[in-house]
């Protein structure tokens, strides 16, 4: 039985931590470092570093951030936004990162979830995918931090991503994103039933709960929240007992 991962998103602007609702309204919660060692004390299984203005200066600008982060958690670290090349990839890999994760690059040049997946291998390769429903039973693919359309129906380009290298799927659904009205159970799990890769579920916890009905009813294997932690709305640990109470394994600390 595999254990269900619990893991902090951080979403960053410039050297804040900030939150939105539907990625958009962004609101500074403060200063990432700080954050992130709390949730590592608190147990957290992974964090989540994402760029959300990668778009505006072309690249991502986390390294920093991020090499000051690995200097003192030793947990799996995975950077997105703004990846677009394999030099990106290994820039912040050598910063410290454990996993990147693509999205807008991988839309326009599905070859560099290959290209990354070869030269460090799949467990390194996250597929970000930023979902929104257009119709019962049809999300589209977004990128630019939720912003542009693609026109993509998000089951097959997670099937064409696999194919071409993926090793894991980071799956936010935009229309949940900052609402605390939970996950989209739906798409996590249109999702599970066609992959045998991890799929880590974002977008939406509003309470414990939630984790518990995104992984026995979405079969996610992963749960990244945000809101929840950054506003004291629960902590790692509630969390992780509330699960256990449910049946569902997670890590024992």
């Amino acid at each position: 039985m595999r254990n269900i991962r619990l893991i902090p998103r951080l979403d960053i602007k410039g050297t804040n931590l900030i939150k939105g609702v539907h990625l958009e309204g962004l609101r500074v919660i403060g200063l990432p470092g700080d954050y992130a060692q709390r949730y590592y004390q608190q147990g957290a299984d992974e964090l989540i570093y994402m760029d959300c203005v990668a778009s505006l200066y072309g690249r991502n600008n986390l390294s920093h951030i991020i090499e000051n982060a690995a200097k003192d958690i030793f947990i799996p670290i995975t950077v997105g936004g703004g990846i677009r090349s394999v030099e990106d990839a290994n820039h912040l890999l050598r910063s410290g990162a454990d996993k990147v994760a693509v999205n807008t690059a991988a839309v326009a040049n599905p070859s560099l979830i290959t290209e990354i997946a070869h030269r460090f291998g799949s467990q390194c390769m996250v597929l970000s995918i930023e979902a929104k429903q257009m119709s019962p039973d049809y999300w589209e693919v977004y990128t630019d931090n939720g912003r542009e359309r693609t026109g993509l129906d998000v089951i097959d380009w997670v099937k064409q991503g696999v194919t071409l290298g993926a090793g894991e799927i980071l799956l936010t659904s935009v229309d949940r994103e900052g609402t605390r009205k939970g996950f989209d159970i739906s798409l996590v799990r249109a999702i599970t039933q066609i992959v045998t890769i991890p799929v880590i579920a974002s977008g939406g916890m509003g309470k414990p709960e939630d984790m518990i009905d995104v992984v026995q009813h979405g079969d996610a294997d992963a749960v990244a929240m945000a809101d929840i932690l950054h506003y004291d709305r629960s902590t790692l640990a509630e969390i992780r007992n509330i699960a256990k109470l449910a049946g569902i394994d997670v890590r024992h600390l």
